[in-house]
């Protein structure tokens, strides 16, 4: 981190979040360096155990087999990931260990829409320049995601989505039933649309406790979903992943456009058809709220109604 030998560290921890797989703690402390000098530090350390995620087996390590590739060579420095600093996987292959830069920025439910601009703008154009320059390191990674994920998890889950839609249906207006059940209808076509936009490189993970804004910078965080996906993917997420309902028509209008400029700083998108971007929001993000509607709180299911009502209302939005 220092650049520096060290003789002796003291150290406290904080847990900073957890969840099925993931630990992650803040280490402070004061190291002593071999020259007489008493720094302060402040380190992440990231435990990652084995696990399996549907349709993506290998995720749970992605993040260690990017850091020890030349995978941080094509940030900028307007967008980047947390600096790493050190790296281990156990002898049996079963948990990965990253030592990580602390990040002192904005994050969460405290940046503001000009900021989710700023990182939907960035990423775009991170994802633009790569879809053109095509480096030869992205060529070199094997491990990242397959860019049918969304479709793979859609089809996987229809079934029982529908069964859901049939049986809460009592609770959503008939126009909201028969926008899902439309568009269900409509799969294969939606997805087959989408498979003419172009391929990029999706964080997959693109939401507000990933994002931090620092010092003009976009810092992102939790890479290991990334894989391969379609343009507007990642923004899509931005919208509407445990975003505020109210707030999701104000962020399709402000977030797209701030992410297609960004992208279209290298490549031209008026020759895609973009119009089936909302068709994919209504595939995954009705099903969100589509279980959503199994909660018990009245609050949430009404939550959830809204929301598709927000999606509904977007079709004559464009992008």
């Amino acid at each position: 981190m220092f650049g520096k030998n060290t003789t002796e560290a003291n150290y406290k921890t904080q847990t900073l979040h957890g969840g099925t797989v993931g630990n992650v703690q803040l280490i402070t402390g004061i190291a002593k360096t071999s020259d007489g000098e008493n720094l302060p530090y402040k380190i992440v350390l990231k435990t990652q155990k084995k696990w399996e995620r549907m349709g993506d087996p290998n995720s749970w390590r992605r993040e260690y087999d990017l850091y020890t590739s030349d995978f941080e060579s094509l940030f900028s420095c307007d967008l980047r990931w947390a600096k790493y600093y050190h790296a281990e996987i156990n002898g049996d292959e079963t948990q990965t260990r990253l030592w990580i830069e602390y990040i002192d920025g904005v994050s969460g439910k405290n940046l503001t829409l000009e900021m989710f601009e700023k990182a939907a703008f960035e990423l775009g154009r991170f994802q633009g320049r790569l879809y053109k320059e095509q480096p030869d390191i992205l060529k070199n990674i094997s491990c990242f995601g397959e860019a049918d994920a969304l479709k793979r998890y859609y089809m996987i889950c229809r079934e029982k989505m529908m069964k859901r839609v049939d049986s809460v249906n009592c609770e959503i207006p008939d126009h909201l039933i028969k926008l899902l059940k439309d568009k269900d209808n409509k799969a294969e076509k939606i997805f087959f649309d989408m498979e003419k936009l172009p391929v990029v490189l999706c964080h997959r993970d693109f939401w507000f406790t990933n994002i931090f804004y620092s010092n003009g910078e976009i810092i992102l965080i939790d890479w290991d979903t990334t894989g391969w996906g379609y343009i507007g993917e990642d923004a899509a997420q931005l919208i509407f992943d445990e975003t505020d309902v109210d707030d999701t028509e104000e962020y399709y209008r402000k977030i797209f456009p701030a992410y297609f400029k960004g992208f279209s700083e290298y490549i031209d998108i008026s020759k895609f058809n973009l119009s089936c971007i909302w068709e994919m929001i209504v595939l995954k993000y009705g099903e969100v709220y589509i279980w959503q509607m199994l909660s018990e709180s009245p609050d949430e299911r009404n939550q959830a109604v809204k929301g598709l009502q927000k999606i509904y209302e977007m079709q004559n939005i464009k992008l």
